[in-house]
């Protein structure tokens, strides 16, 4: 019998695992699939932005045991590359050595400190499970004394996507935890170092952006860095102090450090060099997918780390691995069709398309779609093993 073992219970590891699992019934090949991940659990980490973020995460094991796929809940040490073994300690603090055929890394990523003084002790994020439930519990701690000055403020810390959601979202979590007089007094305040909010997206798309920031009376600091973090605010380069009991991080994402302490020798910035195939270059037998692997979707632009590139990844890493093994023709990894979906919370959403991100839909129809993303495509499959399988199968679209 043939091991493919899955590192990584994020997106890109969970359809990598269904999707190898899919090709090795349809072939009936003698392919054993296991997927290992360091929690039971799939953060539906788009959504941490969101209040209550306790109920974001589900169980991965409903799925993986109905279409057939052992798991294994460890952390990933190290990989014997010429023996091909991995290294993974149980959640006893015992290792145990597992040999594979092919290896799948799909480790996601993780949110770099950033050079600024007292960042660590005075900074809160929501990049992970952990982090978004410990940052839930310090808004409702500071609310039972919401009317110190401080408290009245809250910074986010970068003006990209995840920054402008969280933003959005900031009233309706503080609402949650007080009520709509305090959540209306508040001081919502965006920083970034680039000169326009959502560089990456275009005119087109930032007036859009900018007008539901405007209506939802979020501050922003525009071309600034911050140069230290203290407990009661920040310190901006241009001089300014902003008095704050919450400075919330959402900039500096970056692949997981696993592929600079394994591969170092192969990565690309702290991405991991793979081919159109999804094969880490130049390491026989193993496969990276997601937010740690550096790839052009479409043979012109690299794809991102979102959540609609690591599950289309997934799936591919899991159907050229599968193959591989069973002599199969492998399919080149392509995601030609490109779209954003932004929750511009009660201002609605804005939807745009391809890379150049030409606006199409906004408001509250774009808000409906952002909803069925949230709350039901982005979740895992349920039903028949045959159901699950099928929904991991690459598309018309190829995704």
């Amino acid at each position: 019998m043939k091991e493919i073992l899955v590192v990584g219970g994020g997106f890109a590891g969970l359809w990598a695992s269904l999707s190898a699992a899919d090709e090795a019934l349809k072939h009936g090949g003698d392919i054993h699939i296991t997927l290992f991940s360091r929690d039971e659990y799939l953060t539906i980490r788009p959504r941490l932005y969101e209040k209550n973020p306790e109920t974001l995460r589900v169980p991965l094991r409903p799925c993986l045991d109905s279409a057939g796929i052992p798991f294994v809940r460890g952390i990933f040490e190290g990989i014997d590359m010429k023996n091909r073994i991995i290294h993974i300690q149980n959640g006893g603090g015992e290792s145990s050595s597992r040999s594979y055929d092919r290896l799948i890394l799909a480790v996601g990523s993780e949110l770099q400190k950033l050079p600024v003084h007292g960042i660590e002790e005075n900074s809160w994020n929501n990049d992970t499970y952990d982090a978004a439930v410990a940052l839930d519990r310090h808004l409702r701690e500071i609310l039972q004394a919401p009317d110190a000055p401080e408290h009245h403020t809250l910074v986010i810390i970068g003006a990209g996507m995840s920054g402008i959601e969280l933003a959005m979202e900031m009233r309706g979590r503080i609402e949650v935890h007080a009520d709509s007089k305090v959540a209306e007094r508040v001081r919502v305040i965006l920083v970034d170092r680039n000169e326009v909010v959502c560089r990456d997206f275009g005119e087109n798309s930032r007036q859009v952006i900018e007008e539901a920031l405007q209506s939802a009376r979020v501050e922003t600091r525009l071309g600034v860095g911050v140069t230290r973090i203290d407990p009661d605010g920040l310190d901006l380069s241009n001089g300014e102090r902003i008095e704050a009991a919450t400075v919330i991080i959402t900039a500096g994402i970056r692949p997981n450090s696993l592929a600079r302490t394994l591969f170092a020798e192969f990565e690309e910035e702290g991405f991991l060099p793979v081919d159109e195939m999804l094969r880490v270059k130049g390491v026989p037998e193993v496969y990276a997918a997601g937010d740690i692997a550096r790839v052009f979707a479409d043979g012109e632009h690299l794809a991102l780390m979102s959540c609609q590139h690591a599950k289309t990844m997934g799936k591919y890493a899991g159907h050229n691995a599968a193959r591989e093994l069973l002599d199969l023709p492998l399919r080149p990894y392509r995601q030609m069709d490109y779209s954003t979906t932004l929750d511009l919370g009660s201002a609605g959403a804005i939807i745009t398309s391809g890379w150049d991100r030409q606006v199409k839909v906004t408001g509250e129809k774009a808000k409906e779609r952002k909803r069925m993303i949230n709350t039901e495509w982005i979740y895992p499959p349920r039903g028949t093993r045959e159901e699950i399988l099928a929904a991991a199968r690459i598309d018309e679209r190829g995704r």
